[in-house]
């Protein structure tokens, strides 16, 4: 008798097939804007489950659909296949363009971060201009870092999972390139490389600030 109670016991706590586990995540999923990690799915699924391998089905099954599973930082979430973005996007009166600084400053802290002011400087040889960081703090693609312990304690900057979902990026040395910030209308259109001006070269303070008077706020 007490081992069928046991049993009982046991079955109540037993995981579901993977099959109905890899259905929960694909719900969660698509349920859920942001991204959404491995311990959250953990954390919504029956006591047992795991959502790590039930990802790794789900996402060959969703492989070279419309929409595919992604792994964004660490999180995952369900989204629309590269290849088919132009079929998302929305047109907009104006657009936010980034500056050739903002461009400079966000390649530098996805590729050094954290990083504080003075190495971004130091790095592009040229003073960063406050509108410059405000602009990329809006967009929410820059957040602060933890502060450095060195004399004065600077703060850090790093990318946000925003900037990596935005751009479906797993991690942040898959940085977009010049075409894909074009792309997004986050670029304007540059002369000839045999004419583009040095790293640096003409973002001056008072022109990143009459720039960024000018435009609007970038809408995705």
């Amino acid at each position: 008798m007490s081992e069928e109670i046991d049993h009982k016991e046991e079955s109540l706590f037993e995981a579901p097939p993977m099959a109905e586990q890899e259905r929960m995540v694909e719900a969660i999923l698509f349920a859920t804007a942001e991204p959404v990690t491995v311990r959250e799915l953990e954390s919504r699924m029956p006591h047992g489950s795991d959502p790590a391998e039930a990802l790794v089905y789900l996402r060959k099954r969703y492989n070279g659909r419309g929409v595919n599973v992604v792994k964004v930082g660490d999180a995952w979430a369900i989204r629309t296949a590269p290849d088919l973005g132009f079929l998302m996007r929305r047109e907009t009166v104006e657009t936010r363009k980034l500056s050739r600084a903002a461009v400079e400053t966000l390649a530098i802290i996805a590729y050094h971060q954290p990083v504080t002011r003075a190495e971004i400087e130091e790095i592009r040889g040229v003073s960063v201009s406050r509108g410059t960081v405000d602009q990329l703090l809006e967009m929410e693609w820059i957040r602060f870092g933890r502060r450095r312990m060195t004399p004065g304690r600077p703060v850090t900057f790093v990318v946000t999972q925003e900037f990596l979902d935005h751009f479906g990026l797993e991690n942040a040395r898959d940085l977009p390139g010049l075409k894909e910030l074009r792309a997004a209308g986050l670029l304007e259109n540059r002369p000839p490389p045999g004419t583009m001006p040095q790293l640096g070269e003409g973002d001056t303070d008072a022109e990143e600030e009459t720039q960024e008077g000018q435009n609007e706020l970038f809408e995705d």
